[in-house]
């Protein structure tokens, strides 16, 4: 597929250069690194255009919440009692963050999230096979504002386009900070958000990132993010693997086993694929012996 038109259009150059990709490749699928990248001046990505886009987007792909919060909340952070295009309009005195999800449902927002990752497909598919499910998001953060612990479950590139912003990532897969219990209830169908302990904080790994960076982030890293003095804007790039997917649903078949009174060992991380769990649990699934 060719990078559609719109997009190559806006940007004359690559967003991710020869240097980028070749760093992109030495490390993907597991290992988080910071990589250089020429996306800080599109005109979908100003404030007044993503408040735009927020009001285009059905109203569950957008999430936005009080920005003061500590690194660990139990549930979902409350409101700030705006409108979500009022809360990024007002970013920079708002003390929120918020989140445009799938932007990929709007067309030029697709244009401009396939380009990115056609860029790198060469280095992804080399790796992981083929590219599954892209989807982009879009952060807007007040100044200070921390978005608390927690993990996603698909490959990820977050690019910073303005202000700046700390990601402090843990290593996937440690149960020290994320027990299997915890996976297994996200992948059911759970909450992302993770319970948070101080002692993790010396095992972290704290990336800073300014407008022009971006980092990488494996499949299922916890991580909690903070904002620097400014206003943010963020840009996630994912996609899926079948690796991934497998990893989900042998979580899925581990939450199964627990729940009948087994203690399941954790799936393996990349490269081990999870076979077994991950096609016993798709048959059960096709079966409707599982409820999901």
């Amino acid at each position: 597929m060719n990078a559609p038109a719109r997009f190559t259009d806006a940007l004359a150059a690559p967003v991710f250069d020869t240097a980028a990709r070749s760093t992109f490749a030495a490390h993907y699928p597991e290992q988080p690194h910071i990589l250089k990248h020429g996306l800080t001046a599109h005109p979908l990505l100003e404030i007044e255009a993503l408040a735009q886009l927020a009001e285009r987007l059905p109203i569950a792909s957008v999430e936005y919440n009080r920005g003061d919060l500590p690194i660990g909340v139990d549930g979902k952070p409350g409101s700030n009692g705006l409108t979500i295009a009022e809360t990024i309009r007002k970013v920079a005195e708002a003390e929120s963050w918020a989140v445009l999800k799938n932007i990929e449902q709007v067309p030029e927002y697709r244009d401009l999230l396939m380009g990115l990752l056609e860029e790198i497909r060469p280095e992804i598919e080399a790796a992981t096979g083929a590219m599954l499910t892209p989807q982009g998001f879009i952060f807007v953060s007040s100044p200070g504002s921390v978005t608390p612990y927690h993990f996603d479950p698909e490959h990820n590139i977050l690019l910073q386009i303005r202000g700046t912003k700390a990601m402090t990532q843990f290593p996937a897969g440690d149960t020290r900070f994320v027990p299997d219990e915890a996976h297994e209830t996200y992948h059911s169908g759970g909450p992302r958000e993770l319970k948070w302990k101080e002692s993790f904080l010396a095992h972290g790994t704290e990336f800073p990132l300014a407008p022009g960076e971006a980092l990488f982030v494996p499949v299922m890293a916890p991580h909690f993010v903070k904002n620097g003095p400014a206003p943010s804007v963020s840009l996630s790039i994912t996609w899926r693997s079948e690796w991934s997917y497998r990893e989900s649903d042998a979580r899925i078949f581990n939450a199964i086993l627990r729940a009948r009174g087994f203690a399941p060992a954790a799936p393996g991380r990349f490269p081990h694929q999870n076979y077994t769990k991950a096609y016993a649990f798709r048959a059960l699934r096709k079966l409707g012996l599982t409820g999901a």
